[in-house]
Formats: structure tokens, sequence, C-alpha cells
């Protein structure tokens, strides 16, 4: 699944099972829509990311920051202490692309970037 939006806080890198790392974030997806009598609507899903491949591209997921998304998604539900059943959605994401605050491409580094979040590049290239 492919899917752009806004990173709602900045991610955060955890260590697990003592060697691997993965970085966790949630992205907001807005649809803008109108109904049939012409009032402006706007709806919001949430899903939380979690990235195994470079735990090095999380000082660039911060709040605000435009992210295109590819990965495997899929509802993860649990119930509460009282009972009642919740849901949320989660991706397992392979890329990740970094777009600029107003949604075009970012410089040169980007590229980089790109090229890290794809689990390619050179590694005396990059910027951390």
């Amino acid at each position: 699944m492919l899917f752009t939006g806004r990173i709602t806080a900045n991610a955060q890198t955890r260590t697990v099972s003592g060697d691997k790392q993965v970085t966790n974030f949630t992205v907001a997806l807005n649809q803008r829509y109108k109904t049939k009598a012409g009032e402006k609507k706007e709806k919001t899903a949430f899903v939380n990311c979690s990235y195994w491949v470079n735990p090095g591209l999380a000082v660039y997921l911060t709040k605000g920051a435009i992210v295109e998304i590819s990965g495997w998604v899929e509802a993860q539900t649990w119930e509460t202490r009282e009972g009642k059943t919740l849901a949320d959605l989660v991706c397992s994401v392979d890329t990740v692309k970094l777009f600029g605050s107003n949604g075009t491409k970012q410089s040169e580094t980007t590229k980089d970037k790109k090229a890290v979040a794809a689990g390619g590049g050179d590694d005396d290239d990059l910027p951390f």
C-alpha cells in the first residue's frame, strides 16, 4: 500500500531483541470532500508505522514532515480493561520518501535520504 501524509510527532527509535532497532511514528492521512449539499468536510485517519530498515532516518521523521510511505497495512485489535474492543491501522514500512513542508521534493540531500530509506545508497555518503 502507498500513502502520503504528515507525521504527527517526532519518530522514536528503540532496540528490540537485543540487536535490532525499530523506528516508530504515526502518519495522519487527510481526506477532503464535499457533501451532496456542497458542504466541505474533512476526515483524518491515523496510521501507526514501524520502520526496521534504517534507524538513522529517524532524525528526519519529525512532526509535520510530509512523507510517502509504502508497506504492508493491517488492522490490529485489542480489548481494553473495560472489555471494549479497539483497533488501529498498523503499517510495516518498506520505503519512506521525504518531502518539503509544502509537499515539494527536497534538495539533493533528500535523494540520499530516499536511498537510505529504500535500503540503498553508499554508507560513506550518509549525512548521519
